[in-house]
């Protein structure tokens, strides 16, 4: 039987995500159906794009999953930290935008791995590089997932009131 208390906190990171839950859009759902012109748009100079603000969630699922697992730093498939400029050339394809979405839904499906395999101790450890447990980890990714959907969701409604 899983744990009890692993369960739970992966049902609240799969809501915050990809699954449905009674809040509305999850991360995953607040940039389904868009293309790369609706993902480049900023709202200003300087800002972020939802392009950026995607590859970010997928940088800190990164971030959280080699903490839990002890894991050393520079295996991001991309050079850098915390925000990548997008599209990194100035130019932008369809593929590059799926293929950066990819890189999302991997993050995740890595990270939710690896949350999977904790037992009730290690969630009350404090990893290596962290200030915080696992288990506020694992939380507080999936409040990040559900701030930054409502973010992307922002973005969408400005750029239509452009």
């Amino acid at each position: 039987m899983p744990n009890p208390q692993v369960s739970l906190l992966l049902d609240l990171i799969d809501q915050a995500f990809d699954h449905r839950a009674w809040h509305g859009t999850n991360l995953r759902g607040s940039i389904r159906g868009l293309r790369v012109d609706d993902v480049t748009w900023r709202p200003a100079p300087g800002r972020h794009n939802i392009w950026e603000v995607v590859v970010h969630a997928a940088y800190w699922k990164y971030i959280v999953r080699r903490r839990i697992l002890s894991e050393a730093h520079g295996s991001f498939p991309l050079q850098g930290s915390n925000w990548f400029v997008r599209p990194a050339d100035g130019q932008s394809t369809e593929t590059e935008w799926k293929n950066d979405v990819k890189l999302l839904l991997e993050a995740h499906r890595s990270m939710r791995a690896a949350v999977a395999g904790l037992t009730d101790a290690q969630l009350k450890v404090t990893p290596k590089g962290s200030k915080v447990s696992n288990v506020a980890l694992i939380t507080g990714i999936a409040s990040h997932d559900l701030y930054h959907a409502g973010q992307i969701q922002l973005l969408k409604k400005l750029r239509v009131a452009k």
